[in-house]
């Protein structure tokens, strides 16, 4: 039985990524989200084990620690931390499960170092577009969206570092084009290595 895929996806605040990865899990059997830690307070409506896993620090950083386990990633965010267990991430895997990591940039390097993932990053169709987004929310004073689109403009810039791009012009084909790279990487995965040598003339 063949190992799973590491997925990892990337994309500015406002991107669309969270709906764009609902319709996914809908679409494609096989696929489990990673589910991080962290030693924020849950909010309502929030499940232990589903949306996070909640620890206290103590219990946070002693996992971090934990070697050759440990955090495949992990950062400090407004004072709280986050991570991704290697151990739950290498569970999944080996029971032929696809893992989908949503989480940032600095989070995908780290990743990077630790393992072999298929990365993904989604891109808005241009950054007056992702501001129109961010806009329409409603939820943003004019200082937090600043913040957001210069942060937007630093993640747009490490887009190069991920194998496949997508940009988010509109939703159903922005599903199907990931559809597509996980396909195609369950292909590749499934295709036997064929050990060719080369005859010379």
């Amino acid at each position: 039985m063949a190992e799973g895929i590491l997925l990892v996806i990337s994309a500015p605040s406002g991107c669309g990524k969270t709906t764009i990865l609902k319709q996914l899990m809908e679409k494609i059997s096989g696929l489990e989200f990673s589910v991080s830690h962290t030693t924020r307070q849950p909010r309502v409506g929030e499940v232990n084990g589903v949306d996070y896993h909640f620890v206290s620090q103590e219990e946070f950083l002693a996992l971090r620690d934990q070697q050759p386990s440990g955090f495949l990633e992990w950062a400090e965010v407004h004072g709280n931390f986050y991570g991704t267990a290697r151990q739950e991430v290498d569970a999944l895997l080996a029971a032929s499960k696809d893992v989908i990591l949503d989480i940032d940039i600095q989070g995908a390097e780290q990743v990077r170092k630790n393992a072999d993932p298929v990365t993904v990053f989604i891109n808005p169709p241009t950054l007056a577009e992702l501001e129109r987004r961010l806009r329409g929310r409603g939820t943003e004073s004019e200082e937090s969206l600043s913040v957001r689109l210069a942060n937007a403009e630093k993640e747009m810039a490490a887009a190069k570092n991920y194998r496949y791009l997508i940009v988010n012009d509109e939703l159903g084909q922005a599903v199907r084009d990931l559809q597509a790279i996980i396909a195609a990487e369950r292909r590749r995965r499934n295709t036997p290595q064929v050990n060719r040598t080369v005859a010379r003339t």
